[in-house]
């Protein structure tokens, strides 16, 4: 079974098709990327949530995105950093068990992969600001788990099968 950066990468690429293709279900566009496109049998419900999660909900979530991203229109960000921080804020706003460094990180990581030079730190201001806005100052307790996890993703991370966060 894939990590979840590996998933956080799928679910982008999907993200990413039904941005120009968004006359299909979200959970469609999931089975015809495992189908289709991708190289392993990725068989994680991880994927799917977020991916469904995010696509119905990106009407919210992009009010989110562009309450925070002065003087970038959400049309006019590249397609792919649109839809990391789609994700990465679905995350913040829905899924509190993952600690916010820890979905920021990961946006950021996928970024570097994905994105332009510039998406990295693009992304990483958007969503320290959302993070703050839906979630509030960051207690003591969710800082030390979020650099905990984050440590051990990157430590990690050249393990593919290896972390769940």
């Amino acid at each position: 079974m894939p990590n979840r950066r590996k998933l956080r990468e799928c679910a982008v690429q999907v993200l990413y098709g039904l941005d120009f293709y968004g006359d299909i279900s979200a959970d469609r566009a999931v089975n015809i990327y495992l189908d289709g496109f991708s190289e392993e049998i990725i068989n994680d419900p991880f994927l799917r949530t977020v991916v469904v999660g995010t696509w119905e909900r990106r009407d919210e979530i992009d009010g989110v995105i562009r309450q925070y991203s002065t003087n970038w229109r959400l049309e006019r960000m590249a397609v792919v950093d649109r839809n990391i921080l789609r994700l990465a804020a679905f995350e913040l706003l829905h899924m509190q068990d993952i600690p916010r460094k820890v979905s920021i990180n990961e946006a950021i990581e996928v970024a570097k992969r994905f994105g332009g030079e510039d998406s990295p730190a693009f992304i990483n201001g958007i969503l320290d600001r959302v993070a703050l806005e839906v979630r509030g100052v960051e207690s003591a307790e969710e800082k030390a788990k979020g650099e905990q996890q984050a440590a051990l993703l990157e430590e990690q991370s050249s393990e593919p099968d290896a972390v769940e966060v």
